[in-house]
């Protein structure tokens, strides 16, 4: 491996939101999702002779830039992007509500799949809409889609949308073609259409493909909107900047409209140059991330079998997000997110806020040095022996 992601990066005292947020130094965050690693190369490069230039005025998008996304995921992924469908802006969530709103009025209905990303309940309840969850099925240590409970919701005329997490963050499937074939026949039979927030798509593991659901057909790309971001990938969450992908000219009217009405229609300089510079020059980068987050992953899964057997975790398909069931302590994931700060030093997301099917669950970062990582489990195995 070329890239050094064992070197520890002391992040407290930069304004981090994941390291600075827990006021008490001794406090081990592997909560919010970003990494603990240095971004690619070119993309530090990319940014450092951007600062020289040293103004910093308003951004004008080039056609690089389109170019860059388009060329990305038609020799990444197979899917073919005109420029025109294109539209960015300063996030997902931000995409997400924008879409929300352009398509919908107050008083709809959305459809999700519980547990699912908590930020996907505030983007609806704030454009007025009500929340509809069709909850995925357990089976040992990997979630399934419920079809004919999702076909018998989306039946509903009040539904207008179906939130897609693809990657699925926090239960880390890579949904199958097969599965998203199906999820979008039913909604195009129903008429309700798919909002895909694809932010984790290039974090897969070995043998799982993301597939972007506007890639299936001419008739799923019509019938969709997709959100994406170099920033999982590449640890640019700081840096604002995500695209929403979508070829109905109508729709994508209303979604620029809701975009400026929102006020997220401006992206900022480094943002433009860190998403080029990543998709241009970060690929070799960005296969080292995913061979070493797997590992992570397997280092997580052997130390839980031998120590932790009573505290399950899901196999992640893709992400860096690893999703423990520890139910088995007897608390609520509230109360066990609080005891694990107070008590272990051990920051982790508690389950329920992905839903109350995540209720007794909780979320892991392991985008960590795997040091910081196997003092991040002997902590929770402290608490748990206490």
């Amino acid at each position: 491996m070329k890239y050094n992601f064992d070197e520890i990066i002391p992040r407290r005292g930069t304004n981090s939101y994941k390291w600075d947020t827990a006021h008490e130094d001794d406090v081990l965050p592997m909560w919010v999702a970003d990494m603990d690693f240095h971004t690619a190369p070119p993309v530090v490069e990319a940014l450092r002779k951007r600062v020289e230039h040293g103004i910093f005025g308003y951004t004008k998008v080039p056609p690089a830039y389109y170019e860059a996304v388009i060329n990305w995921f038609s020799r990444r992924h197979g899917w073919q992007i005109e420029k025109d469908w294109m539209i960015y802006t300063s996030g997902v969530v931000p995409a997400l509500s924008a879409v929300i709103k352009a398509l919908t009025v107050p008083g709809d209905r959305v459809l999700v799949q519980t547990p699912v990303y908590n930020c996907f309940f505030s983007s609806i309840r704030n454009n007025g809409c009500e929340f509809v969850s069709s909850p995925l099925i357990r089976v040992g240590n990997t979630y399934y889609m419920d079809f004919d409970d999702l076909e018998q919701k989306v039946a509903d005329p009040k539904v207008q949308l179906l939130l897609l997490c693809n990657p699925h963050n926090p239960v880390g499937r890579v949904w199958t073609r097969e599965e998203l074939i199906r999820i979008g026949e039913i909604c195009i039979r129903h008429n309700v259409l798919v909002i895909s927030d694809e932010i984790h798509c290039e974090l897969t593991f070995p043998g799982h493909v993301y597939i972007p659901f506007a890639s299936i057909s001419d008739k799923f790309q019509h019938h969709s909107v997709t959100c994406v971001s170099p920033s999982k990938a590449f640890n640019l969450a700081g840096l604002q900047i995500a695209n929403i992908i979508v070829s109905d000219k109508e729709r994508r009217k209303k979604i620029d409209k809701a975009i400026n009405v929102n006020e997220v229609c401006d992206v900022n300089p480094f943002g433009v140059e860190a998403l080029m510079a990543a998709y241009n020059e970060g690929e070799k980068w960005l296969d080292d991330l995913k061979a070493y987050l797997f590992e992570n992953y397997c280092c997580m899964k052997d130390f839980c079998k031998a120590y932790l057997p009573q505290f399950p975790i899901m196999k992640p398909e893709g992400t860096y997000l690893v999703w423990m069931d520890c139910s088995a302590l007897g608390k609520t994931s509230s109360e066990l997110e609080h005891l694990l700060k107070e008590k272990a030093q051990l920051w982790l997301n508690a389950g329920a806020i992905y839903g109350e099917e995540g209720e007794g669950f909780m979320r892991w970062n392991i985008a960590c040095p795997r040091s910081v990582l196997i003092m991040g489990l002997k902590r929770f195995l402290d608490f748990v022996e206490l």
